[in-house]
């Protein structure tokens, strides 16, 4: 069942979607060679409380970070640490933040320099199948015909989905 939300929750979730966003915005100029995955939580920790809210995912099940970061290989839900990002490194970054018990989340992937082209690639089919996605994201669909088209998209060019 969906709950509908009032004018007033929705403004919430707004609220902690900018949150994610300045979170995001202030990452995108630290990503670079030479600083740590848990340089990068520190920074998004101090801009989420400094905005009044709270890191949505610290403690969550045990989660001892503010941020999520996936470096290259690492699929989803990396744990910052002392890895120091390299020159060519792709780092994906999902942040969450919490205003007033509503949840604002949104993970971006970021080039550490200058990355290969099959690198490069990936991130624009990426994006890409967020689009395609989001085309059956409309009355009368399902979330199944979401994931289909972008499955179709990452597929179609030589990617592969991770269930």
């Amino acid at each position: 069942m969906i709950t509908i939300k009032s004018s007033q929750e929705i403004e919430l979730m707004r609220k902690a979607g900018k949150v994610v966003g300045g979170v995001h915005n202030r990452l995108k100029e630290s990503v670079k060679p030479g600083i740590t995955t848990k340089q990068l939580d520190t920074i998004a920790e101090s801009y989420i409380e400094s905005c009044g809210a709270k890191p949505a995912f610290k403690g969550y099940n045990g989660f001892p970070a503010s941020i999520c970061t996936s470096v290259n290989e690492e699929v989803v839900h990396g744990i910052p640490s002392d890895r120091v990002l390299v020159e060519g490194d792709i780092i994906s970054i999902d942040v969450g933040a919490i205003v007033d018990g509503y949840y604002g989340d949104a993970a971006k992937t970021y080039a550490v320099g200058e990355i290969s082209e099959e690198a490069k690639r990936l991130i624009e089919v990426t994006k890409q199948s967020f689009y395609d996605g989001i085309q059956n994201a409309v009355v009368g669909k399902r979330l199944s015909d979401i994931s289909a088209n972008v499955q179709k998209t990452v597929e179609g060019n030589g990617f592969s989905v991770v269930i």
